[in-house]
């Protein structure tokens, strides 16, 4: 009989002690705070009401202490992990944040190298056409009746069925300097000579014989060189307007 009283009242000693094991600390300090602020009337009895606990805590059998103890160690590392957890997600978004700046730059950069890749063959494409319209036209040179002379507006006719639609203003703008549209005219100083003043005029036998006398045999080479050293006539053109020769 006595063991089962003094059994009841470690039990009961321990749930209290553990009610109040969490209090204790608090109850002390708020004491010496009571003192320290001029209360001296509470500080008494929170002093004699930490010393009870205090005498309950020690009560409490050692392996409710160890469980106690746990139970702290516990959560500080669940408060530990869960610290833990937030500094590795804010991480995680940063990195994302800067991954994603860095792909939308290189995607920019991608897009921008293709777009200068596009133009470039359609650069390439429309200079192509343009030559290869060039040399149609020029292989029609041969199509023009042989005259023993020709008239400023003929020389012109010939260049306009010769010439891509395109271009044949900008040849035009060179010859018109050059010569003057006389397929005879030739430069006392240097020698050149015709249409396109081809230097030395001898140049001109490529597209033809007749290179002397005839506009057409003229027209072809003229042609032919401002495509292979301009690209067209119109990049000739450009050049004659920032030299003055081409």
């Amino acid at each position: 009989m006595r063991a089962m009283l003094e059994g009841n009242r470690v039990s009961r000693i321990s749930v209290r002690g553990f009610a109040v094991a969490s209090a204790t600390a608090v109850t002390t300090v708020g004491a010496v705070v009571g003192v320290a602020a001029g209360n001296p009337q509470a500080a008494p009895e929170k002093f004699e009401a930490t010393a009870a606990d205090a005498t309950l805590l020690a009560d409490i059998p050692a392996g409710e202490q160890a469980q106690v103890q746990v139970a702290s160690l516990t959560q500080q590392a669940e408060a530990q992990a869960a610290a833990a957890d937030t500094a590795a997600q804010q991480s995680a978004w940063e990195a994302a944040r800067v991954q994603a700046a860095k792909d939308a730059e290189a995607k920019k950069a991608a897009a921008e190298e293709k777009a200068e890749q596009e133009r470039a063959e359609k650069e390439k494409k429309e200079r192509e056409d343009r030559e290869r319209a060039s040399r149609d036209a020029a292989r029609d040179a041969s199509s023009f009746a042989t005259q023993s002379s020709y008239s400023v507006a003929e020389v012109q006719a010939m260049a306009r069925q010769m010439i891509p639609g395109d271009q044949f203003q900008c040849f035009s703008n060179i010859v018109e300097r050059e010569s003057t549209w006389n397929y005879r005219a030739q430069n006392p100083s240097s020698g050149a000579y015709g249409l396109v003043q081809a230097l030395p005029g001898s140049k001109m036998a490529s597209a033809g014989a007749d290179w002397r006398t005839n506009p057409a045999t003229q027209i072809k080479w003229g042609l032919n060189y401002m495509n292979e050293r301009y690209g067209s006539p119109c990049g000739a053109w450009s050049f004659w307007q920032a030299n003055h020769w081409y």
